[in-house]
Formats: structure tokens, C-alpha cells, sequence
């Protein structure tokens, strides 16, 4: 809440040179935490979907900082839903969820999930970040991260 995106463009778009999606993720991931971690976030990372593979498996964590977290988990959290919906999702309280939750990390309280597109406009995966707090992110914070991922070269304008 209150973050600062815009400012950050010029150093998330200078990833989009990077020469794979990995290398992107991973200098997405290791910049936003400096940028935001800690504090109001206790997690970032990226799971990428493998279609054709049990729903239970579908997702996989191939960016992370700073810990390790679930792999791979299936389509009912969030991460699922946002995949399946491609629109993001803001969690202000992952108790919300009931028992669809996937819980990595038991201290986690908030969660927001941006789906990433490929240029045809199918999502791939998405941006997961977490909280230790309730109410840590909200629809501007989708919003910004959305653009951070576009200037990464991380994802394409969702087609109209």
C-alpha cells in the first residue's frame, strides 16, 4: 500500500534484455524484494503452469526470494484461481479463503497474485507475493505490479 512502482520502470524494463524468461524472472523477483521485501511482504515469487500435468501439479516454483515455499501445488489457491480467471487477485485476508488456501508459510496473512501473459494472450503463470500482515496489498498494488511485469517483459496487455 503506497508503493512507488512507477519509479521502479526504467530498472524492471532494463530485464527485458534479458535473454531467457527464467533470467527475467529471477531479476524481477530479486529486484521487487529489494525494493519491497521485508517489511510489508515476507515472500515473492513466480510459479509457471505446466498444462497437461494433474491439476495438483500444475503450478511449479521456478523464482523465489527469500525462502523456499510449496512446489509444485495445484489449481484451487490462489494462485490457481488467478491463473484460471487471468485477472489478478487481492487477498486481504487469506482466511477468506477457507480450505482452498495453500499455506507455505502458516505466518502468511495477505496475498496478491498477477497473472502473466504470453503475447497471444494465454497465462502462463504468475507473480505470487505474500504477507505476514492483513491487508498488505490492494488493487493499485496489482495494478503496479501488472506494469513492472510488462516493462520486464514478463507479460503482454491482456487482449481485448
Amino acid at each position: 500500500m503506497g508503493r512507488d512502482y512507477s519509479a521502479l520502470l526504467p530498472r524492471f524494463g532494463a530485464l527485458a534484455a534479458l535473454p531467457s524468461r527464467q533470467d527475467r524472472m529471477e531479476g524481477f523477483v530479486s529486484l521487487w524484494w529489494t525494493a519491497f521485501g521485508g517489511e510489508h511482504a515476507s515472500w515473492v515469487g513466480f510459479y509457471e503452469d505446466r498444462p497437461g500435468h494433474p491439476d495438483a501439479e500444475r503450478l511449479v516454483l521456478v523464482a523465489r526470494l527469500p525462502k523456499p515455499a510449496c512446489s509444485p501445488i495445484g489449481l484451487h489457491g490462489a494462485c490457481g484461481r488467478s491463473l484460471l480467471s487471468g485477472e489478478p487477485l487481492v487477498v486481504r485476508d487469506v482466511a477468506e479463503l477457507g480450505a482452498g488456501y495453500i499455506a507455505c508459510d502458516p505466518a502468511d496473512r495477505s496475498e496478491l497474485v498477477v497473472p502473466c501473459r504470453a503475447p497471444n494472450g494465454s497465462v502462463w503463470g504468475v507473480l505470487d507475493i505474500d504477507s505476514h500482515r492483513v491487508g498488505s496489498f490492494d488493487d493499485a498494488d496489482a495494478v503496479g505490479c501488472a506494469a513492472l511485469l510488462e516493462a520486464a517483459g514478463l507479460c503482454s496487455r491482456k487482449s481485448v
